[in-house]
């Protein structure tokens, strides 16, 4: 897949002055804008750098969740809940990952109608893998240092609170 060109001019920064001349200033129209087009860009970049590895980001997250937790395992509604996604998502998620021999599923001994999701020795080995190949490309963010990642993260954090992500501490 080629690089599109770059276009001479900002067309966010074009929309955001057409915008302002028909509708009058809204600065967050520019601001979302951005951050969906920053999403896009970022879910390439990381897309292809998991990809070889037959892994999409999101199933990407899903491994890394299961090898933080204690023992390489989580009822799959702990997976939904952590990554906040629909429970068809994870299903879908862990199904790819269990046919590619990453994860395996065996009923939750807790639970008579629960799932348990492990990571295999495989699943550990990949996840080993693509980490160190997304660390390398600084996750996509390589345009900014160590504090404007921090600034970045902390200019997000009240959108996710008010979202219901999780409770302010």
């Amino acid at each position: 897949m080629s690089k599109p060109l770059s276009l001479p001019f900002d067309p966010i920064a074009r929309a955001d002055e057409l915008w302002t001349r028909h509708w009058g200033g809204v600065p967050s129209m520019g601001a979302i804008t951005s951050i969906m087009r920053a999403q896009q860009i970022l879910l390439g970049q990381v897309d292809a750098v998991v990809r070889p590895y037959g892994l999409t980001f999101a199933r990407y997250e899903a491994l890394v969740l299961l090898t933080f937790s204690k023992a390489g395992e989580l009822p799959m509604s702990k997976i939904g809940e952590r990554l906040m996604v629909h429970p068809t998502s994870v299903t879908n998620t862990v199904d790819r990952l269990v046919s590619a021999g990453l994860v395996a599923k065996r009923p939750n001994p807790n639970d008579g109608r629960g799932t348990l999701a492990s990571i295999t020795d495989k699943g550990r080995e990949i996840v080993e893998s693509a980490t160190r190949d997304l660390v390398a490309m600084d996750f996509g963010l390589s345009a900014y240092d160590a504090e404007e990642c921090g600034e970045i993260f902390a200019l997000l954090r009240p959108l996710r609170i008010a979202a219901g992500d999780f409770e302010e501490s």
